[in-house]
């Protein structure tokens, strides 16, 4: 049984690839679902975020299990597969566990050592194991995935000054605007991102109560009250696009909520008004064509993550530092995989000498009959500790030894020594 990952990401695939790929949270089970079902995937887990479709799985056969993921992504995006597969990477087994130990740190992000990712791992491992998709090799790798993403962090600098993609797009909104203090914004749709974005936006000093929508009002006036801010309807949403400098969207929405159509009516109603439209969701929320209309200004994912890679700073300086330590746990998730995998002829040895020191000490009994109920214990413990301390040592030898050239041969010594079947 072994590990593989199949995934694609902004690196990989311009941004109009990677969206028919995404899988948003409420399609997991779904995906897992499908996944689950294919004949060489035995687990499954799914981490999909608004950069990167990866799965993860324990695998039969590779070959057969990468034309399983493959085609689950071909089905999902509804795309032929050479659209996409020349773009796709694929890891294995201690490369597949190197890979997933970094995206928990941060450092296959758009942002360098972003905490968000680590919240998605765990979300992905979460959900995969409620559906029953995930199972005790998936499950332990990516519990080791979430130490080895706390422990980059506390011993690191990688996160230190980090901003998410969200604050980052209201920097990126300043340094375009030439600042956004007396700048009206509005924030389209408030979930993890759009809660991230609001807050950021509350915080720029002299900014006017910013704006909050979401198709559930209850949600938006939460938010609302929570920046000091001001909640609107769905429905009033095509007017407050006429009062505004900067909108955001972050709608789960899978078709463009701010198209060339309703903002082309705002800005008739304030023609002299320029305004800048950052498009924070994948799938995307704005129809590029309004980067057409006179006075807009449409910022992406793309430009986001470009604006982000020229501000990296010290964090990069702290890359080599995250990087030892993953190659420590990837050596430790190895060590403890390796034990685990000869725990079953260790317990069985253990098994056989219990019998072998079960039989002799009720020999005993047959010829030491008139002893007491006190030197049966003593006798009893006496031989327990002795058939101990002679198995400890090549017990410690074993379990060192596994995942090694030594390992096989010397379980296979075990087994003939102890008269064990393979």
């Amino acid at each position: 049984m072994s590990i593989a990952i199949v995934g694609i990401n902004h690196r990989t695939v311009p941004l109009e690839v990677l969206e028919p790929l995404l899988v948003a949270p409420a399609n997991l089970p779904k995906a897992l679902a499908d996944l689950s079902s294919r004949p060489h995937l035995d687990e499954v887990v799914v981490l999909s975020t608004c950069m990167r479709t990866e799965v993860y799985a324990v695998v039969n056969r590779f070959h057969g299990a990468m034309a399983d993921i493959r085609e689950f992504m071909a089905a999902w995006s509804g795309r032929p597969p050479e659209d996409f597969s020349g773009n796709l990477y694929s890891y294995f087994d201690e490369a597949a566990v190197n890979h997933l130990f970094r995206v928990s740190c941060g450092l296959d992000s758009a942002s360098l050592g972003e905490p968000e990712v680590l919240g998605q791992v765990r979300q992905a491992a979460e959900v995969a194991r409620r559906e029953g998709a995930s199972g005790a090799v998936l499950g332990g790798a990516f519990r080791h995935a979430l130490q080895v993403g706390k422990r980059a962090r506390t011993e690191t600098a990688i996160s230190r000054g980090t901003t998410s993609l969200s604050h980052a797009a209201v920097a990126l909104a300043g340094q375009t605007l030439g600042g956004l203090s007396g700048k009206q914004a509005l924030v389209l749709g408030v979930g993890e991102v759009g809660e991230m974005a609001a807050r950021a936006f509350a915080d720029v000093p002299g900014s006017p109560p910013l704006m909050v929508a979401n198709r559930t009002r209850a949600r938006a006036e939460r938010l609302a009250d929570a920046v000091g801010g001001r909640a609107l309807h769905w429905e009033g949403v095509p007017g407050a696009l006429a009062q505004v400098d900067v909108v955001a969207c972050c709608t789960a929405a899978e078709a463009a909520v701010v198209g060339v159509a309703n903002l082309g009516q705002a800005l008739a109603r304030h023609p002299h008004s320029p305004i800048l439209v950052i498009d924070l969701a994948v799938p995307r929320n704005v129809d590029p064509g309004v980067a057409a209309l006179p006075g807009v200004t449409l910022l992406d994912m793309d430009d986001i993550g470009a604006f982000v890679a020229g501000r990296l700073g010290e964090r990069r300086e702290e890359v080599p530092a995250v990087e030892r330590i993953v190659a420590e746990e990837v050596a430790r998730y190895n060590a403890s995989l390796a034990a685990r995998s000869v725990a079953p002829l260790v317990s069985a040895v253990h098994d056989r000498a219990e019998d072998i020191r079960r039989g002799e000490v009720a020999r005993l009994e047959g010829r030491l009959g008139r002893l007491g109920p006190d030197e049966w214990a003593a006798i009893d413990l006496m031989t327990r500790r002795l058939v101990a301390k002679l198995l400890h040592e090549p017990t410690v030898n074993l379990k060192t030894a596994a995942g090694t050239a030594r390992g096989e041969p010397l379980a296979d010594a075990f087994r003939d020594i102890f008269g064990l079947e393979p």
